[in-house]
């Protein structure tokens, strides 16, 4: 991840339009700030919500409310709480998979 030339911006997330994305179970809520490749994204999953798909993009992910399951292909699990995240490279280690059962709100830059 490059963070390209870009102003000193303020964001107040209220102000940013929601996209929202249906889970095999569940709905996350996106709001989303694209700068050139840049992916910046405050995002709400529902109470039992759970990834449609295996992702295999690089992220950093931090959780600010609720609690975040998430799943790699190789079957590993890891359960992340407020003030928890993680890492992982475009293609790094396991594909991996997102699920909550009370519901999760997190802050995500890819």
């Amino acid at each position: 991840m490059k963070i390209p030339a870009l102003p000193f911006t303020v964001t107040d997330w209220a102000g940013v339009a929601e996209t929202r994305h249906p889970g095999e179970t569940g709905e996350a809520v996106w709001r989303t700030l694209e700068v050139g490749d840049l992916r910046v994204r405050e995002v709400e999953y529902s109470p039992g919500y759970l990834a449609d798909h295996w992702c295999d993009r690089g992220h950093v992910l931090y959780v600010l409310e609720g609690e975040l399951e998430t799943e790699l292909k190789d079957g590993r699990r890891f359960t992340l709480t407020p003030g928890m995240g993680y890492r992982v490279s475009d293609f790094g280690d396991e594909p991996h998979r997102s699920s909550t059962r009370i519901g999760a709100k997190l802050f995500i830059v890819d």
